[in-house]
C-alpha cells in the first residue's frame, strides 16, 4: 500500500476533450489519475483530444488520435479502400454495400444499374446518397433510380457516395435499428485492435416498411441516426438498457439469444468485419503517420477509439455502414423544458457504455504499467512455457509460473492500486489474437510499405516521378516490353487522373491510391495467368526480394 501511495500518478491533459469531457472525468476519477483541465506546462502522459490529432503540438507521451484518421474514414476514402480490398478478395469483403462515388462515377452508376435491371427485370433497387463530409444524417436521402440524384451545383463542391440500400434489415419491435460498436486501435505498428463487449443500438422512431416512392422521404423510418430521431415526437428516453430509442447492444443480443439465434456466430462475424475493415484502412493511415511523425523525429505515440456503425440483416449478417473517427462520447442529452429552453439530462445507457470504453482504453494505454512490469522482470521479456489452452508463461529471471495476460486480464502490478477495485476490461483483443486468420489479407499494407520507402522527402504523402522511376529501377521491373518511357507514361496518366478527382491538391505527385492502381497494373502485366490477389502477391514478393538483395549489396559495399 505504501509503494502504491508513493507511485506518481498518470497525468492526463483534458483541455481539448470537448464533448467527451464528462465521460473522461468520471473515468479519471475511477482510475485516480491526475487531470489537467487547462493543460500543463510540463509534458503529460496522455493527451485527450476531442476532434483531431492536430489540436496542438505534442512531442511526447500518448495522444488519443492518429494523424489522418478523419480523412481515412471519410465516406469516399473508405469506399475506395473497401473496393480495392473487394477487387483482391471478393468473398471476404462482401459486408460493405456496393458503392459509387459522385460526381465522377455517375455515368458508371447509371450504366451499371441499367445493365442489372435489363438482366433482371424483377430487381427493384433502392439507393442511399450520403455526402462525403456529412455527419449526423446531414444531407442523406433515398432514391429509386439514378435519375433521381439531385444534380445541383453542390454535388461538384460536395461530393457524395451512393450505395445500395439494405431493404430487409433485422427489426426489433417493428423498428429498424443499427449498432454503434466501439473499436480501439491501440497500435498501428504492430497492429493491435480491441473491440468493446457492449455498444449502443440506435432505433428509428416509426415502424419500418420497405422503401416505396411514397415513403422514401420518411427519415424517422429509414435513417437510424440518433441526431435525426431525437427530434421525433416518438423518441423515447429510457433509463433502462432494454427499452427506449437507444439501448445497449447486449440487451439486443439477449433478446436474439432467447429466440434461438446463434449469438456466438454473430459476434464472430462482427469481429471479422472489424478486423477486415481496419486492415483496409491501415495503408492510408501509415502514410499519414510517417508524414506527421517521421522516423527519428520526436513525437507522441497514438491510439484511437473508432465508432463502427453496423446494420444487421434479417439473416443476422452484419453490414458495415460507416466508420466514425470521432464517435460521440456524450453521456447526457438535451431535454426541452419549455419552448426554446433546454437542459442537459444524464443518459444512463450512454454513461454505462461510454465511460467503460474510455476508462478501459486508458487502462490499456497506462504508461506506468510497462514500467511496473519491467520492474518485476528487469530483462523485460518472457519465454513461453508448455503450449496449453490457457497458456502459462515463465518470467525469464525467476522462472516462476505466471498466467499469461489475456484479452481481459491485466499484467500483475507491483502493488495493489485502484485497478483492484475496477471491473474486468470491457475491451477484448481481437488482433493480433486472431492474426493468423487474417494476415493473408494485408497485401495493400505491403504495397504501402514500398510506397513509403520511395517517398524520399520526410513529411510528404505523395510520390514524385523520380521516386516512381527509382522504385521501378531498384525492383528491376522495366524490360524490353516495358521501357522507362512507358513507366513515365504510366505515372503521368494515373497521377493526372487521380489529381483530377480532387484528391488533396496541397502537394503534387502520386498519392497512395494512385500508386496501388499502378502497382496492380504492373502485376497484371507481369503475371497474366493468375487471379488478381496472386498477381499482386507475386509482385510484392519479387519487389521485396530484389530490394533486400540490393540492401545486402550496399552493406557489403559499405563494409568494403
Amino acid at each position: 500500500g505504501a509503494e502504491s501511495a508513493r507511485r506518481p500518478g498518470v497525468t492526463v491533459d483534458s483541455s481539448k476533450a470537448k464533448t467527451s469531457l464528462e465521460a473522461l472525468k468520471i473515468s479519471l476519477r475511477q482510475l485516480r489519475w491526475k487531470e489537467f483541465p487547462f493543460g500543463r506546462r510540463l509534458p503529460c502522459d496522455i493527451y485527450w483530444h476531442g476532434v483531431s490529432f492536430h489540436d496542438s503540438n505534442i512531442f511526447s507521451g500518448q495522444v488519443n488520435k492518429f494523424p489522418g484518421m478523419t480523412e481515412t474514414v471519410r465516406k469516399i476514402t473508405l469506399s475506395r479502400a473497401m473496393r480495392t480490398m473487394r477487387d483482391l478478395f471478393p468473398l471476404e469483403y462482401n459486408f460493405y454495400p456496393r458503392s459509387w462515388i459522385l460526381p465522377e462515377e455517375l455515368p458508371l452508376f447509371v450504366a451499371e444499374v441499367r445493365t442489372m435491371k435489363d438482366s433482371n427485370p424483377s430487381w427493384k433497387p433502392t439507393f442511399i446518397v450520403k455526402p462525403d463530409g456529412g455527419c449526423q444524417g446531414d444531407g442523406i436521402y433515398l432514391i429509386k433510380d439514378p435519375s433521381d440524384i439531385r444534380l445541383t451545383g453542390s454535388i461538384q463542391s460536395r461530393p457524395a457516395v451512393v450505395q445500395e440500400y439494405i431493404c430487409k434489415p433485422l427489426l426489433v419491435d417493428k423498428l429498424k435499428f443499427d449498432i454503434r460498436l466501439y473499436v480501439l486501435l491501440k497500435s498501428l505498428e504492430p497492429l493491435e485492435i480491441y473491440i468493446a463487449k457492449d455498444g449502443l443500438s440506435r432505433f428509428c422512431t416509426e415502424p419500418y416498411q420497405e422503401p416505396t416512392l411514397k415513403n422514401l422521404h420518411q427519415v424517422f423510418m429509414h435513417l437510424t441516426n440518433y441526431s435525426l430521431n431525437i427530434h421525433s415526437g416518438n423518441f423515447i428516453h429510457s433509463a433502462s438498457a432494454n427499452t427506449g430509442s437507444k439501448r445497449t447492444f447486449s440487451s439486443i443480443l439477449c433478446r436474439l439469444s432467447s429466440r434461438g439465434a446463434d449469438v456466438k456466430k454473430l459476434w464472430s462475424d462482427i469481429i471479422s468485419l472489424v478486423i477486415k475493415t481496419i486492415i483496409a484502412l491501415t495503408p492510408e493511415l501509415k502514410v499519414y503517420y510517417q508524414s506527421d511523425i517521421p522516423a527519428g523525429k520526436p513525437g507522441p505515440t497514438c491510439f484511437q477509439i473508432l465508432g463502427f456503425d453496423i446494420l444487421l440483416m434479417k439473416d443476422l449478417k452484419p453490414v458495415l455502414l460507416e466508420v466514425n473517427a470521432n464517435p460521440s462520447m456524450r453521456i447526457e442529452h438535451e431535454q426541452e423544458l419549455s419552448p426554446g429552453v433546454f437542459e442537459n439530462v444524464p443518459s444512463p445507457v450512454d454513461e454505462k457504455v461510454k465511460v467503460a470504453v474510455i476508462r478501459d482504453t486508458l487502462r490499456l494505454m497506462d504508461p506506468q504499467k510497462k514500467k511496473r512490469k519491467d520492474t518485476q522482470c528487469p530483462r523485460g521479456r518472457m519465454s513461453s512455457g508448455p503450449s496449453q489452452a490457457d497458456p502459462v508463461v515463465l518470467c525469464c529471471r525467476c522462472q516462476s509460473p505466471e498466467r499469461a495476460p489475456g484479452a481481459n486480464e491485466e499484467p500483475p502490478d507491483a502493488a495493489p492500486g485502484p485497478e483492484a477495485a475496477l471491473p474486468s476490461l470491457c475491451l477484448k483483443q481481437v488482433f493480433p489474437k486472431y492474426a493468423r486468420h487474417f494476415s493473408y489479407l494485408r497485401l495493400v499494407d505491403r504495397v504501402a510499405a514500398l510506397f513509403i520507402r520511395f517517398l524520399g522527402v520526410k513529411g510528404t504523402t505523395k510520390l514524385g516521378p523520380t521516386g516512381f522511376r527509382t522504385f521501378i529501377r531498384n525492383c528491376k521491373l522495366s524490360n524490353s516490353n516495358f521501357s522507362m518511357a512507358a513507366v513515365d507514361i504510366l505515372y503521368i496518366d494515373i497521377t493526372r487522373r487521380w489529381n483530377s478527382m480532387g484528391i488533396d491538391h496541397k502537394e503534387s505527385g502520386m498519392c497512395l491510391q494512385a500508386f496501388v492502381e499502378a502497382f496492380f497494373c504492373l502485376a497484371q502485366k507481369k503475371y497474366k495467368a493468375l487471379p488478381l490477389h496472386k498477381q499482386v502477391l507475386s509482385l510484392i514478393e519479387l519487389c521485396e526480394c530484389r530490394l533486400a538483395a540490393l540492401h545486402g549489396k550496399r552493406l557489403v559495399w559499405g563494409c568494403g
